[in-house]
């Protein structure tokens, strides 16, 4: 059911919340010196959800997203990240139960696969100093690389990878620290057709592998959304156009007011398609 809330946003409200809520946002806005970049955002992600935030460039879904990691602060109104109130919580501590996949890893050392994956269970883009994974954090390592379809690689050097590697390599890493909570900040970026393929296949695997898991993938392309994704959220102009189950989100008349220009929404097979509509 399409509706408006009292700040003037378009929203779904298809499904009843079932689960208890893994993110919340509510009126949540963000001033960056004089420029409004959200407007009173309202949004629940379930526990064991997989959403994707959608939009233009500019639409606001790197501020959302860096709220969802806790890196970041609302002007206004309360964000709650795995029932926690960002402003009320220990950040380290909550950063722990979240992995981030961003292609763009600062990572400057050439770290082999098996080094960057275990990384993400001490939380640090680098391998701290004077510091040695035990044998647990080296089989978790392993185990992992394994599940994404690496292991040939995991000796192989940072530099020498393909970017869809590094992508796979920053998945396995997300996971190392267990987290509840699985951020992706455009994960196809630079991808080829087959590698961005591959990464998907990736990303559905985890809805089997870590059925508990929450996550939320940001991107600009409805052609890159694992098959696995729930629920959507479209925005535009730091507001949210609409929210909810994917099915009633993803039509040609929400996406096409989200991005401003006229779209055609398919569906075939779990994985969407959006084409210009001729007039």
């Amino acid at each position: 059911m399409l509706g408006v809330n009292a700040n003037g946003n378009v929203n779904t409200n298809v499904d009843a919340q079932q689960k208890p809520a893994a993110l919340e946002l509510d009126a949540v806005t963000y001033r960056r010196g004089t420029k409004q970049i959200l407007h009173g955002i309202d949004l629940s992600v379930g526990a064991g959800e997989h959403w994707a935030l959608l939009g233009p460039n500019g639409a606001g879904k790197s501020t959302v997203l860096a709220f969802l990691g806790a890196v970041s602060f609302p002007t206004t109104g309360t964000v709650r990240v795995l029932g926690h109130q960002l402003g009320r919580v220990e950040l380290a501590a909550l950063r722990r139960r979240i992995g981030h996949v961003n292609p763009r890893h600062p990572l400057r050392s050439a770290l082999t696969v098996r080094e960057v994956v275990i990384t993400g269970a001490t939380g640090t883009i680098e391998l701290p100093m004077r510091w040695a994974p035990d044998e647990e954090q080296i089989k978790r390592a392993d185990e992992l690389i394994d599940l994404l379809g690496l292991t040939d690689r995991a000796d192989h050097v940072w530099p020498t990878l393909s970017q869809g590697e590094r992508g796979r390599t920053l998945i396995a890493r997300a996971l190392a620290g267990d987290p509840e909570l699985l951020l992706l900040d455009e994960p196809s970026t630079g991808l080829d057709l087959a590698a961005r393929e591959q990464l998907l296949d990736t990303i559905d695997l985890l809805e089997t592998t870590h059925p508990d898991l929450t996550s939320v993938l940001v991107t600009h392309h409805l052609e890159e959304l694992p098959t696995s994704t729930t629920h959507a959220a479209l925005l535009r102009d730091g507001r949210l156009v609409a929210a909810g189950a994917i099915d009633a989100v993803l039509t040609s008349e929400h996406v096409s007011t989200a991005f401003d220009h006229p779209i055609r929404v398919g569906r075939e097979d779990g994985r969407w398609s959006a084409r210009t509509i001729r007039r």
